[in-house]
């Protein structure tokens, strides 16, 4: 294949759609992400309220209408993302791409399945993409840079996950056999269960110790709790302070990735002409 052909630009009425849908850096891009906001904040507002008896009873038709108008304009503005790219089919399999379609399909699954369109609040996942305009702002890093952290952390946290699933499974078999079956640890499972609960501090309280041994256990679980809970947050901090650095909004026309440096002029993923 022709290297060059990578290169040859798109039609002037998809640069321009491309410049508006994608781009958060020019006025009328960020004016689109701010004006799909308010839109996405609205869709999810009425479906709260179609949520609600009294409410649907009496507006019920309204609020149904309403939402197939926000489902129109979403099914618009995923076609003309699409169209503004070189590979759909890419975008379409991407991260954004997918909630983008995952943000209109129970309300045309509605027509099949009665109640799905109650899922459009997934709709709320589409405000990740808020994160392009506060960083024109410089309010918050771009999220590229909390993708990084977690994904070098990912190790780490498996490790530690890891750990934490042995000392619940360890902890839960030694209160079913201080407890027993009489005071409600009736199974390994329900008492990993408890110990779970009881780790995380949340503590339901629908099963507890009753034997001066099992409390005493259950206090040292209780204090080992709260210093779990700080290690995936040290974990995940350090690598937020690892892969803090100042990225360019601008997305890939090829390929529709972010991320790239504020001078870059070709893409790190694709090397298509940025």
């Amino acid at each position: 294949m022709n290297p060059k052909s990578e290169e040859v630009p798109k039609s002037r009425w998809q640069r321009g759609i491309h410049e508006i849908i994608f781009e958060a850096e020019t006025p009328a891009g960020r004016n689109f992400d701010v004006a799909l906001i308010w839109l996405i904040l609205l869709s999810i507002f009425v479906v709260f309220l179609e949520s609600v008896k009294s409410i649907r009873e009496e507006y019920g038709a309204i609020l149904y209408s309403v939402e197939w108008f926000f489902t129109i304009l979403f099914t618009i503005e995923y076609v003309l993302r699409l169209l503004s790219v070189r590979k759909p089919l890419r975008y379409a399999l991407s991260f954004y791409g997918l909630i983008d379609l995952m943000a209109i399909l129970p309300t045309y699954l509605s027509l099949l399945v009665p109640g799905t369109h109650y899922l459009l609040t997934i709709r709320i996942l589409r405000l990740l993409r808020i994160f392009r305009i506060l960083k024109l702002t410089e309010y918050i890093s771009e999220a590229k840079v909390i993708t990084t952290a977690l994904r070098a952390s990912r190790r780490k946290i498996s490790v530690f996950l890891l750990a934490v699933l042995t000392l619940v499974t360890v902890a839960g078999s030694l209160m079913y056999v201080i407890e027993g079956e009489t005071r409600g640890f009736t199974d390994i499972p329900t008492s990993i269960y408890w110990a779970i609960v009881t780790l995380t501090t949340v503590g339901y309280g629908d099963i507890s110790p009753q034997t001066p041994l099992g409390k005493a256990v259950a206090s040292l679980i209780m204090i080992a709790g709260y210093g779990i809970i700080a290690v995936p947050t040290g974990i995940v901090t350090v690598e937020l302070s690892k892969a803090v650095k100042n990225v360019s909004t601008q997305v890939c026309p090829e390929c529709a990735a972010e991320g790239h440096d504020p001078d870059a002029v070709f893409c790190k993923y694709c090397a298509a002409h940025l």
